[in-house]
C-alpha cells in the first residue's frame, strides 16, 4: 500500500515560502548563504573574492537579500559586513544538498 504523507501548510506559509525562493533564487545568492553559514560576518570584498564576482553584481544581490529581510548589515567605517538574518536559510542548502531531484 502506498501511504500519502500529507502537510498542512497554510495559504500564509505558502507564500512566505514563495516570496524566500524567489529572493534566493540565483546561484550567487545561494553562494552568499551558503558562504554566510561558514563565516558569522563577511564584508562585501570578502564575498567577492569566494565567489569571483563583480562588486557591482554582489552588492545588488546583497542589497536585494537585506530589503527582503533575510540579511543583516552593518557598516563599520567605509565597509559593510553581512551576515544572516534568517538562519534557517542554511536548510534549503541542506536540502539542494540530500536531493536527488535530476540534478
Amino acid at each position: 500500500m502506498i501511504e500519502t504523507i500529507k502537510r498542512n501548510l497554510s495559504a500564509d506559509k505558502l507564500e512566505k515560502a514563495a516570496y524566500i525562493l524567489k529572493t534566493v533564487a540565483h546561484p550567487v545568492r545561494l553562494g552568499i548563504i551558503n558562504l554566510l553559514d561558514q563565516h558569522e560576518e563577511l564584508s562585501v570584498n570578502q564575498i567577492g573574492e569566494f565567489l569571483k564576482c563583480e562588486q557591482s553584481l554582489l552588492s545588488h544581490h546583497l542589497t536585494n537579500m537585506k530589503i527582503k529581510g533575510l540579511l543583516k548589515a552593518d557598516k563599520q567605517g567605509v565597509q559593510v559586513f553581512y551576515s544572516l538574518k534568517e538562519k534557517d536559510l542554511i536548510k534549503l542548502l541542506d536540502c539542494m544538498e540530500n536531493c536527488n531531484c535530476n540534478m
